[in-house]
């Protein structure tokens, strides 16, 4: 018996373990084992009865608000185990700080994610609340709404029937998101060479529409990995990367990044592979197998997810990984998914060198493409 995320041992009964309930409660069910030492042997507490007492009393009075918990007795053992619920009522404070797990330790959540958990127990999400700009315009959206779903007319009602705008508010977050200039970070596009050191092109596109950065993304992807050739007497389009890979991955990092983080997603161009990072981990509640499994189907930004799925940009029902290796499906090279806490990549592989061959020999002979 091992501490892990959803498990923690204690010895002794001590006041420490209220961080661990406030974890708990903050971010997913898990259990605490009293009388039980460090290395899983169990040792058992003297006086059981009176120290489930004890704990109840603790989280009474030490944790704001009381959270949903059971406690449950062996008496065989003099182990007393108390199992913490996930709670709705977020944030679960302990001394006025909110705690989450970390592998098999507590730590307290930064001054960013305790934002996050306010929100959450207020069944708010991120791209909900108010823009700090109110002076949107739309271009974008009303040109891809026309072409992708027919409608010809474009106007609050519109940004309402989106979810983007009420009366009461004006603008949300997704709205700004959406608009052709905002406040927020965007993508940085590097295309490399033989190494991360020679930077070949560059482009960033800030403060302006996803919408705007999903084109960039695929005029880039475009130029340098997708080709003519000519077979007979007709020219064909080829592609050194299944495009529509390419091109899931890059709205799925626009759906669903954190966009309370000031950092950009970052797409990387080497010679043998694509490289698509976003900013945040998979949503709570996701579990990285599932995610695996092309089975994440909780959106971190709703209403913004809601909107692209309108306009085909997305799947919203958790089918975009299986969408990016449907692209390699009849190809022995595979993407690659590296999830952290703190961001998702997808590393797509390059399937078809020869453009790449054929440009470092022109290159060499001195020729011009």
């Amino acid at each position: 018996m091992r501490e892990n995320r959803q498990l923690e041992l204690k010895e002794r009964v001590t006041n420490t373990f209220l961080k661990t309930v406030s974890a708990y409660a903050n971010y997913g069910t898990g259990e605490i084992l009293f009388g039980v030492a460090d290395d899983g042997t169990m040792v058992g507490l003297e006086d059981p009865t009176s120290d489930r007492l004890r704990i109840e009393n603790a989280i009474n009075d030490g944790i704001s608000p009381r959270p949903e918990f059971s406690i449950s007795e062996n008496s065989r053992t003099g182990v007393v185990t108390l199992r913490v619920l996930e709670g709705d009522d977020k944030p679960y404070l302990y001394r006025s700080k909110a705690y989450k797990r970390s592998d098999a330790s507590t730590v307290e959540v930064d001054d960013l994610e305790l934002r996050r958990l306010v929100l959450e127990g207020s069944n708010l999400t991120f791209d909900a609340v108010r823009s700090a700009r109110q002076d949107l315009s739309f271009d974008a959206l009303s040109r891809a709404l026309e072409d992708e779903v027919g409608v010809s007319t474009f106007g609050d009602d519109t940004l309402k029937t989106l979810g983007l705008l009420s009366s009461r508010q004006g603008f949300n977050n997704a709205a700004a998101l959406l608009a052709d200039e905002n406040d927020f970070p965007g993508i940085d596009m590097a295309r490399f060479g033989s190494d991360a050191d020679t930077i070949l092109d560059r482009e960033t596109h800030d403060r302006v529409s996803v919408l705007r950065q999903l084109d960039a993304a695929l005029t880039m992807f475009d130029r340098y990995y997708s080709y003519e050739v000519i077979e007979g007497y007709k020219r064909e389009q080829r592609e050194r990367i299944p495009r529509e890979s390419f091109r899931e991955a890059i709205a799925n990092a626009l759906a669903h990044r954190t966009w309370d983080v000031r950092s950009h997603i970052r797409l990387s161009m080497f010679p043998d592979r694509v490289e698509v990072v976003s900013p945040g981990g998979l949503p709570f509640g996701v579990a990285v197998d599932d995610y695996l499994a092309g089975n994440l189907s909780i959106l971190r930004n709703p209403i913004l997810g809601g909107v692209l799925f309108r306009l085909n940009v997305i799947e919203q029902f958790g089918t975009g990984v299986r969408r990016i290796r449907r692209g390699y499906a009849d190809s022995k090279a595979k993407p690659r998914f590296d999830v952290t806490e703190g961001s998702i990549g997808v590393i797509l592989p390059v399937l078809d060198v020869r453009p790449a061959l054929r440009e470092s020999c022109c290159q060499a002979a001195g020729w011009s493409r």
